[in-house]
This record gives structure tokens, sequence and C-alpha cells, in this order.
């Protein structure tokens, strides 16, 4: 996640997002921009990016799976503009569209950023030197660049000896001696509004693709005024995704920078190898997480807490000095020195507080536990609240859903759960309250009670199964 710059410091007017393609090498139904990245999709990336610079106009133009693209972007950005590619293809079709769009709306003018929707780490900070590299160079139009050890796939910056850009040149179109050029385009760029309106104007489709390709216009820009390059440093914030191998190489490497962003700030991660971090994780110093710990969403973690090992958070908040090892937890508040795990799965909506225990295979799912209470094992705890410092049997569960609404458990402070209890909600269960094992609980029960299910113990001193008898005793 990067600052916002506002558009009176960048000085860009229209931002254009080029997400209409299929991804074919994604192999997939879901169209290549809505796969994800650390728990966000490409396409909500690059728009979260484009969105910091503060252009008063944002497009984004669709085809494949039109809708469905569509519908993500403006939950993405309620404002964005959306533009509907036709059947002619390529890079260069699209922005053609975007263009004639927005000019029919009065919506085209000053500079014009173009980006792909496939670069997932693209960040705002790179955008805006960008831009203000155009803006200071006075050009027609600025390309952003990085240079690759493999520049396989891309296409190649051709410059003159003066190292003036004279074309973009497409992987299958270049010879021998352009592939083996090493600067390559990143399909992000920066146009003044009336050149790229004049240089995409008579585009064709005469390349080995029979696309439309917007590295075209480049060349009818120059005609017009210079074209200017700038050079990405970091080339992972501009690494494009075509498959699904490079998609887990791009993550690794994102993964490795941010494991050691938090180590840096006093995190201690025993083992980056094994540990996941998305972006909006926020992880105080001294706190530990363990190995094969996937940290997600908008999970928070204070200091003192111990992750792991194999935990999952999603949308979690732990609390200082608790432990939660080999469990899963999502949506769920964790309190100041509460222990969860092993093998514990806490559902949306739980609230534990300070001192508390969920143990051993111990589900949970919107339930409020107070201070000091315990679920050590083999439970389930779902819409129900337990008062503090109560003891809840092994083997015992809520029996919450009638077949048609989730009914509410009440138990009280002070409580002894017996083991294998079974509370047929809605019930209400007073504090100080014992329970036998196996009790059956369906009415509700006072303060200071004892409560228990007579069950009859019969025993069968001779008995043997069917198969053991003989035929007599069979037939």
């Amino acid at each position: 996640m990067t600052d916002s710059v506002n558009a009176q410091q960048t000085g860009l007017d229209v931002a254009i997002i080029l997400a209409a393609g299929e991804g074919t090498r994604m192999k997939s139904d879901k169209p290549k921009v809505l796969h994800e990245l650390a728990g966000k999709t490409f396409l909500s990336r690059v728009m979260d990016s484009v969105r910091g610079l503060g252009a008063a106009t944002r497009a984004v133009v669709v085809h494949y799976q039109a809708d469905r693209v569509a519908e993500a972007a403006r939950s993405y950005d309620p404002d964005v503009v959306i533009v509907n590619q036709d059947d002619k293809p390529g890079t260069g079709r699209a922005v053609q569209c975007a263009v004639q769009q927005l000019t029919e709306t009065g919506r085209f003018c000053g500079s014009v950023l173009i980006a792909a929707s496939d670069m997932p780490l693209l960040d705002t900070a790179t955008l805006a030197e960008l831009v203000a590299v155009h803006r200071s160079q006075g050009n027609a139009a600025t390309v952003l660049t990085t240079r690759l050890d493999d520049p396989f796939g891309y296409g190649r910056v051709i410059r003159d000896e003066d190292g003036n850009v004279l074309r973009i040149v497409e992987q299958k179109d270049a010879n021998a001696a352009e592939q083996a050029v090493t600067e390559v385009n990143t399909s992000v760029y920066v146009f003044e509004a009336s050149v790229l309106a004049a240089a995409i104007a008579d585009l064709d489709s005469n390349n080995a693709q029979g696309e439309f390709y917007l590295t075209d216009a480049l060349e009818k820009a120059r005609r017009i005024g210079k074209v200017g390059a700038w050079t990405a440093t970091d080339s992972l914030a501009v690494e494009g995704v075509n498959d699904r191998v490079q998609l887990a190489r791009l993550a690794k490497a994102h993964n490795v920078r941010v494991c050691e962003k938090w180590m840096r700030e006093g995190v201690t991660i025993l083992d980056p190898d094994t540990t996941w971090i998305e972006d909006d994780v926020r992880i105080a110093h001294d706190a530990e997480i363990l190995p094969g710990c996937f940290l997600q969403g908008s999970t928070v973690v204070a200091s003192g807490a111990v992750v792991g090992p194999y935990t999952t958070l999603i949308d979690a908040v732990i609390d200082e000095g608790a432990h939660v090892e080999r469990s899963r937890i999502q949506q769920t508040h964790i309190g100041p020195r509460a222990a969860i795990g092993p093998w514990t799965y806490l559902r949306p909506g739980n609230d534990l507080a300070a001192d508390t225990k969920a143990g051993a295979f111990v589900e949970m799912k919107k339930a409020h536990i107070d201070e000091g209470t315990k679920v050590p094992h083999l439970s389930y705890i779902g819409d129900a609240h337990l008062g503090a410092h109560t003891n809840i049997g092994g083997g015992t569960i809520t029996a919450n859903y009638d077949g048609v609404h989730k009914n509410r458990t009440e138990i009280g402070s002070g409580c002894h759960v017996g083991a294998g209890n079974m509370f047929v909600a809605p019930v209400t269960v007073g504090d100080g309250v014992t329970t036998g094992a196996g009790s059956v609980v369906r009415h509700a029960v006072p303060d200071g009670a004892m409560v228990y299910s007579e069950n009859t113990q019969h025993v069968d001193e001779d008995w043997k199964p069917a198969w053991e008898r003989g035929d007599a005793e069979r037939n």
C-alpha cells in the first residue's frame, strides 16, 4: 500500500487501465485480472495504485467476461468509468475505445496514464515517478521500462544512438538483434491527450499477432513530439503475470520482502520460507511468528503474542501475550494471554477475553467467551455467551440450529460444566451452576443449581454379538 499523491502534484488528468484480456495462459475459467496475489486481485491492486495518483477520470477497459470484470472494478472504485472493448483485438484497440468514450463524455484531456492490469505489484510511487519524468521532460509520450536478465516474452525497447526511444518491438516480431535487448516495455505509458488521440487514430493490425498494438502509437507520437522513457529500478514492481508459474514466483518474491520488512521492525519470524503474510496485516514488535503460518486480510498481532506453528489467521485480532497454535481463526478477537489450539477452528464472529482457552479440536462460531473461561477440548460452542471463569467439559456442544433459526445459549460465570453436555438452544444457565456428565440441558437453570440428566445403566454380562451366537439363537 502506498500513500496517495493528488492530481495537482502529479499533473495527471486521466488514467486508463487495460483489463480486457482473457489471459489464456492462466488456463482458468476466471479472467486473469481477477486472480489474486497476497489476497487481492490483480485488478484491485492496480486500481488502488492508480487511484493513489488522484486522477479525476479513471477508466477500466473490459471485454472478456466483461460484466464480471466490470462488477469487480466498480466494487473497488464506485467512480470508475467502464469502457467496453469491441471484438477487435489488441491493446491499441482497447485504448481507441477508451479515448472515443471519454472524448464523447468530455472527460479526455491533459496527461493520460495507461496501465496494464496484470502487474499486481505496480505501486503508486512508481507511477508518480513516471508521471513526474514525463512532465519534467516535456514529453509527448513516456514509456515505463525495466531491464531483465531474461526478457523472453516482453516487448523490447529500441533506442537510437542518443538514447531516444525509437519503437517497441514485440517478442514475436523481433529479429535476433532486437531479441538480445534486455530493456523491456512494461505496458505502462503516459501520453498527452492530444498526442494519444492522433497516434491511435489509424493503427493497423499488420503484425504476427494480427492485433492492434498500442506500442505502434509510439512511433506515430515521435512525429509529433519527444518520446521519452523512464526505467524502473525495481523490476518486481513492474513484472507482469501471464501464467501460474509466474504468479507463484512473483508471490514468493513479494512475500520474502514482506517478511523481511516485519523482521526489521522487530518481529521474530523463525522460518520466512514457510510464513506467508498479506499486505494489510499489522504486527507489533516482539510478536513471534512460528513456521507454517498464514496471516491474511486485516489481521492484527500484538506485541508479545505467539502465532503458530501451522496457524491461519484471517481478519483476526490477537492481543498481547496470546498464544495461537495449529489453528484456523477467522474474524475473531483473541484477548491477552489467551491460549488457542492445537487444532482449533474459530469461525467468524468470536470474541475471547483475557486468559481464556480454546483447546484441542474446539470449534467456535459467534461465541463470546469472558475472562478466564476455558473450553479445553472436543467441544462446539456456537451462538453462545460464556461468562467469566467457567470451565466447559470435553465433548460439550451447544445445539444452536433448529432447522430454521440459529438460537443462542447463555452460560453464566463460575460454572462447572461436566463432560459430554448438550445445551439445546435457546437456553439460559445461571451463575455458579454445576452440570453432571452427559447432561442434556433444555430449560433455564437458576444460579447456584446442579443439573443432571437421569440415565439408567443396563449391563448384560453374558451378551455376545449375533455373529458369535449359535445358529439357533440367530434363527
